[in-house]
């Protein structure tokens, strides 16, 4: 197959090897969907009437699993990013990608294909979330327009992060140090963000830290389209700005290492 005239079915054909590796190897995969679940009803049905009461839910009408589920639908995309970050490093270190290289196939198609098979999964996962949180008792009040706009600064912030971490997942020496490396962005950064609490609510040291990296604006610019919630200025172009910059760095990045990896 010609890697010039076939980009696409190249692509097709690494995505399709990707979900059947998802299939015969569901316990990954079924993880990084089902954290997220896990999260919020621990931290929506089990803490979420202490969290609100310490906020003054009881005074103020405040409804934390409102508050709470846009912070976990980002990490759902945090926690996402494993599963891809570990498949990437296995193929370099197990000699698929030799035999890649032996064949006519389009080279940028072998990691596409992990992020647009890590991209579907993380969407079914996004999904369950969604449907728990109104069970729990959700009720977002957007608008279709305000529902396309989290949808697509979800599916982007996705689409961002996966190929940041294949790009972490090639620097790694082992699958092991895959699932590792990545850990700082799958639990980390959503607990050190407005995820659980109010930016207000946090101590000094962490609440500079919190405002000033990704999660924050990007949580707030959902609660804001989900809910309704004042919105800082600049929050909604700041969640794009990030998006992009972490999707270029990571695509140049793990390009750069695939094809460093898989030179002569």
């Amino acid at each position: 197959m010609s890697t010039t005239s076939y980009p696409m079915a190249d692509t097709a054909t690494m995505l399709r090897r990707n979900l059947r590796h998802a299939l015969r190897y569901p316990g990954l995969s079924l993880g990084a969907i089902g954290m997220p679940v896990v999260m919020l009803l621990l931290f929506g049905l089990v803490f979420g009437d202490t969290f609100s009461a310490g906020l003054g839910g009881a005074s103020t009408g405040f409804d934390y699993i409102d508050f709470l589920t846009p912070g976990i639908l980002l990490m759902g995309i945090a926690s996402g990013i494993m599963s891809p970050a570990v498949a990437a490093s296995t193929d370099m270190t197990e000699g698929i990608v030799a035999r890649f290289r032996t064949m006519a196939i389009f080279r940028p198609a072998v990691l596409t294909g992990h992020v647009i098979g890590a991209t579907i999964l993380t969407v079914l996962s996004l999904v369950l979330v969604v449907c728990f949180a109104m069970l729990l008792g959700f009720r977002p009040n957007a608008s279709f327009t305000d529902w396309l706009l989290a949808s697509g600064l979800l599916i982007g912030l996705t689409v961002a992060f996966t190929w940041f971490g294949i790009a972490l997942g090639l620097t790694s020496k082992t699958p092991e140090g895959a699932s590792n490396i990545v850990l700082p962005i799958s639990f980390v950064l959503p607990f050190l963000s407005t995820t659980f609490i109010p930016l207000e609510s946090l101590p000094s040291g962490i609440r500079w830290f919190a405002e000033y990296q990704p999660f924050t604006p990007i949580i707030e610019t959902l609660r804001h389209l989900l809910l309704g919630t004042p919105n800082a200025s600049g929050n909604g172009w700041l969640s794009i700005a990030w998006c992009v910059a972490i999707a270029v760095v990571g695509y140049f990045w793990s390009q750069k290492t695939y094809n460093k990896g898989t030179a002569a």
